[in-house]
């Protein structure tokens, strides 16, 4: 498996070792080794809440030199403007972290907007099977929580591919964990879901 940012923000520690990369966030990983061979020394990342987009963007900037304006949206737009001019003339990599990009993204200085409509874009994707099963593993594994094997092939065609949604299960798990202070299983892992309304009991209980 290969790693190197945690694309959810428990804990947060910028370590390059732990992003989880998979087809939903390769791309973008892609995009981001080769940001030297650019043509426009920019770029806009988008990508669900909790998908690790901000993380991600950390760290590309601590290992470049370049800058970061996370949540892009709620900048001004003159310094997101002359950022980047700034980032074509010293050729120092700006990354634009954004909800949505343009058009979307409603931008009323024509001058930017000309300039973010030249910049690339790249967007992480949902989860898919391979990152949700690692995603759950580690992040318990973060909080101290050893999941069985078995758990994420159990728990994978029952929830919801999302990241928000691996982030409300592992708060759920790790607060069973704190409450029955025993080993984890795939049993106790269902009660606890079933319970929060995150997996739906089955007539035959799996």
């Amino acid at each position: 498996m290969s790693q190197i940012a945690l694309p959810l923000d428990w804990p947060v520690a910028d370590r390059d070792e732990d992003f989880l990369i998979s087809d939903a966030n390769r791309a973008a990983f892609e995009h981001f080794k080769h940001w030297s061979l650019w043509p426009v020394m920019a770029t806009i990342l988008t990508g669900p809440r909790k998908s690790g987009r901000s993380l991600l963007g950390r760290i590309f900037v601590r290992k470049t030199g370049g800058r970061l304006f996370d949540d892009a949206e709620q900048h001004e737009e003159e310094a997101l403007f002359h950022a980047w001019n700034e980032a074509q003339a010293k050729r120092r990599p700006l990354l634009i972290v954004a909800d949505a990009p343009p058009p979307a993204w409603a931008i009323r200085l024509p001058d930017l907007r000309s300039r973010l409509t030249a910049t690339p874009q790249v967007r992480i994707e949902q989860p898919d099977d391979a990152l949700l099963g690692d995603l759950i593993v580690k992040l318990l594994g973060d909080r101290g929580v050893a999941a069985p094997l078995e758990l994420a092939d159990y728990l994978i065609p029952r929830i919801e591919r999302s990241y928000v949604a691996v982030q409300r299960i592992v708060d759920v798990l790790d607060h069973a964990m704190l409450s029955h202070n025993r080993r984890m299983t795939v049993p106790m892992a269902r009660r606890a879901l079933v319970e929060a309304g995150l997996i739906k009991r089955a007539r035959s209980q799996d």
